[in-house]
């Protein structure tokens, strides 16, 4: 049975309801149009930040000289400011209306703004007009980003079986290693079968063209789910529900800004693996681009594998205690794997890099599978998608939104890679303390949850 509330403030109170049933078939569809969807969205994602890192500043910003590759990073930064936007909008479209409606917008927009980047004209053709047309469309991709994680994230964990939350809530997350791990190999691919001078030339438009086809078979496979049932259960509450975002900021606001916290480190270290810092900083010291992508792949790989292995651990002890494990290791590893990435650029040995990047992946790995199902625990349903979103949102703008611009800066002015490893670590101490405020409801029906 339900109850509605009697005001516009009252939250929604479901209780004493049969968990939602789901069959085995439609779990598989789940978890693959969550999984495959975020795949392609973050494969946009990080073909843009690694093609930056190597080539968009001397393409859009050769007009500022030395500073042309730390306003390339800074294109990364600028679109996760409209990332809040993005998860405002598809928050309350997503709460209104449906968690696959959101998906199949989002990876539309992303994959349209993705592909018209490959087709841009460069500032040598066009002047100003190239940097501002990539700025709009990096904002197009923030905005896409902002919506696409929590539709697919609470879609997932909201069709998962009982005590297996966790493991469903890490297939929209691996997404993000798989999206990782294809703009890498196609990467890759174009760096053994084309010249520097060819890639430069035209090649790097390729994966960015390439996206429409990733795009259409998406929206293919999302198009055959179904919506999440612990949304269905609430269509008599969201009639009468007009502004879940008034209700979240008016209900939740510490659960909002603790889950945000307990993001921005993973996101702020995640980003050195795949905002195009590291492989930047590697081809500038006289590395092959190659070997270093080699590495990268290897170390998306492992990123993938214990994103699954931490949210499956999550459901055996909970979020928390994961993410404390995780956190406690990233804190420890990051000054050692920054001291590898120098004395591999200096040594001109990959394999030191890949070492430092590989070992990364295992503590990113703990911090990011838990997140879908930690998150959801955190808010109600009737408004848990406008929440979740925001959170990640808040998170990557703190987190990732800069880290790669930051990185670059000081690397400038120390001469020492190792300089940011001192940044990385109090970021990461600050999502640890949040985390200790957070309590975990690993073990609570997701589907009885109401208000806290």
């Amino acid at each position: 049975m339900s109850s509605l509330p009697t005001s516009p403030d009252e939250p929604y109170i479901v209780v004493d309801v049969d968990a939602p049933v789901t069959s085995p078939s439609e779990y598989r569809r789940v978890a693959m149009a969550t999984m495959v969807g975020t795949t392609i969205e973050w494969y946009d994602f990080f073909i843009y930040a690694n093609v930056a890192g190597l080539l968009f500043g001397k393409l859009f910003f050769s007009g500022l000289g030395e500073w042309a590759q730390l306003a390339a990073f800074a294109t990364v930064g600028v679109s996760f400011f409209f990332r809040p936007a993005g998860a405002i909008a598809m928050g309350y479209v997503g709460d209104r209306w449906g968690r696959r409606i959101v998906l199949v917008l989002t990876l539309g927009l992303m994959g349209l703004a993705t592909t018209l980047v490959g087709l841009l004209p460069t500032a040598e053709q066009i002047g100003v007009a190239a940097p501002l047309l990539l700025i709009l469309l990096r904002c197009a991709q923030g905005f896409s980003a902002g919506g696409e994680w929590g539709g697919a994230a609470m879609l997932a964990v909201e069709h998962a079986p009982p005590g297996q939350r966790g493991k469903f809530g890490a297939y929209p997350q691996i997404g993000v290693p798989a999206g990782m791990l294809l703009a890498m190999l196609f990467l890759t691919v174009l760096a053994m079968t084309q010249t520097k001078e060819q890639f430069d030339a035209w090649g790097w438009r390729i994966p960015f063209i390439f996206s429409i086809v990733l795009v259409f078979i998406g929206q293919w496979i999302r198009s055959r789910i179904a919506e999440s049932p612990v949304f269905e259960e609430l269509k008599e509450a969201r009639e009468h529900a007009t502004a879940p975002q008034k209700e979240l900021l008016k209900t939740h606001p510490k659960e909002v800004l603790l889950a945000a916290g307990s993001f921005i480190g993973n996101n702020a270290v995640g980003y050195m693996l795949v905002g195009g810092f590291v492989i930047g900083s590697a081809a500038a010291g006289g590395l092959a681009r190659s070997s270093v992508l080699n590495w990268a792949l290897i170390s998306a790989a492992v990123w993938g594998v214990t994103t699954m292995l931490g949210a499956i651990w999550s459901d055996k002890i909970g979020r928390v205690r994961v993410y404390k494990i995780g956190y406690i290791i990233t804190a420890l590893w990051l000054y050692p794997m920054f001291w590898l990435i120098r004395e591999g650029i200096d040594t001109q040995n990959a394999m030191l890099i890949g070492v430092g990047l590989i070992v990364m992946g295992i503590p990113l790995g703990l911090n990011y599978g838990p997140q879908s199902a930690m998150f959801a625990e955190m808010f109600p349903a009737r408004i848990r998608l406008s929440g979740v979103s925001l959170a990640y949102a808040i998170g990557a703008v703190f987190g990732g939104a800069f880290a790669p611009t930051i990185a670059e800066y000081l690397t400038k002015r120390t001469g020492d890679i190792t300089s940011v490893a001192w940044y990385l670590i109090p970021v990461t101490l600050v999502s640890l303390a949040c985390v200790f405020f957070i309590k975990d409801r690993s073990q609570e029906p997701l589907h009885t949850m109401s208000g806290h």
